[in-house]
């Protein structure tokens, strides 16, 4: 066992016996041959199994500490699975504060009548609501985009007092901050195309399980309705894990260093940053200036997503969190002069520069 930079920039390293190639082979078949009637290979169909896919999926079941990894074609198709798990009228918790993605698909479940959602704010709602009618809780921590925080174990204990299940979202903090499945949970899903393929350039999800035999379980399903990741989309994330460490380090540094600074300024009425990764939230004083704003500015590019290395800037009244109806988002902190930050990796100085020069228009 290695520490966790030599792991990652070893993933699929000696995998290749036959030619030795250091970087993993990309296995385009989507079909394999059998060796004999009633013999397998261990692969059969692509969509079931796929040997560059494996190596990513045993390489993120071990970052995570979890028995199972499965990756699939986006987050949302990850976090549909996990859902898909439940049978139907199941009942559910969910942070209050959440992507407006999920949001969206939660509704539509409930519209369909196939699962009811109830919502907490914090770990003392939760506990007011958790009883046996509950199947699973869904936690984000820290949330998007307010950065709240609850704590894992405390809501994993009284998840399995009640016979619940949790699920929490990791992919603001990544196994590199926070390892859920360590502190009590469930299984752990992440949109890998933020953090951890770490470019803007790889759609996929991920779904952990702690327990072999939940594993199992969600993988058959995955089987089942093929929200398959390709095997160059699978190569191309263990390209991309390889600098995580690294990337996800200088990300962290640098948002700390702008969280600081953005705290200082006069034009910004508060910033959210729980003191670890890269994202941060801020609400600026005068809401109807921040179209100027993102107008001015010139190394922070104005785009949906996070997590890459490149510092991305979003609304999320317009983009992430739109489908979500403006009262209610209001009601719990999501108002419309609020920004997210993801930091990139860039110099530090310069994105304080470019952040800076655009915040004047609030003097204006």
């Amino acid at each position: 066992m290695y520490n966790t930079a030599t792991e990652l920039a070893q993933i699929g390293n000696h995998s290749d016996k036959q030619t030795g190639a250091v970087s993993a082979p990309i296995y385009l078949s989507t079909t394999y041959s059998h060796p004999e009637l009633g013999q397998s290979t261990g692969y059969d169909y692509t969509r079931t199994k796929n040997p560059t896919r494996t190596i990513l999926e045993d390489a993120l079941a071990k970052l995570e500490a979890g028995s199972q990894g499965i990756v699939t074609s986006s987050g949302m198709s990850a976090i549909q699975l996990v859902f898909n798990y439940f049978p139907a009228k199941s009942e559910f918790l969910v942070s209050r504060d959440l992507y407006g993605g999920s949001y969206r698909y939660f509704k539509e479940l409930e519209r369909q009548n196939s699962s009811r959602f109830h919502y907490f704010d914090d770990f003392d709602s939760l506990k007011k609501q958790l009883n046996e009618k509950i199947d699973a809780v869904f936690l984000e921590t820290p949330t998007n985009p307010l950065m709240q925080e609850v704590s894992i174990a405390d809501t994993a204990e009284l998840a399995h007092q009640n016979d619940a299940l949790l699920i929490v979202d990791n992919t603001f903090s990544t196994p590199l901050r926070q390892q859920p499945l360590k502190e009590g949970a469930d299984i752990v899903v992440h949109s890998g195309t933020k953090f951890l393929s770490g470019h803007n350039d790889l759609l996929a999800g991920i779904v952990i399980a702690k327990e072999a035999e939940l594993g199992e379980k969600l993988a058959w399903l995955c089987n089942t309705t093929g929200p398959t990741l390709s095997s160059f989309d699978s190569w191309l994330f263990i390209r991309s894990l390889k600098t995580l460490k690294v990337r996800f380090e200088q990300q962290e540094k640098n948002a700390q260093e702008i969280a600081k600074v953005l705290a200082s300024l006069p034009q910004i009425e508060k910033v959210l940053y729980p003191g670890i990764g890269g994202m941060i939230s801020f609400y600026v004083k005068d809401a109807h200036k921040i179209d100027r704003f993102l107008a001015e500015l010139k190394l922070v590019t104005f785009a949906e997503s996070l997590g890459g290395v490149e510092t991305l800037i979003t609304y999320p009244t317009t983009q992430t969190h739109a489908d979500i109806p403006k009262e209610l988002r209001e009601s719990y902190g999501l108002t419309d002069n609020l920004l997210r930050l993801s930091v990139g990796i860039e110099d530090s100085q310069d994105l304080l520069y470019d952040l800076t020069q655009g915040l004047q228009v609030f003097e204006e």
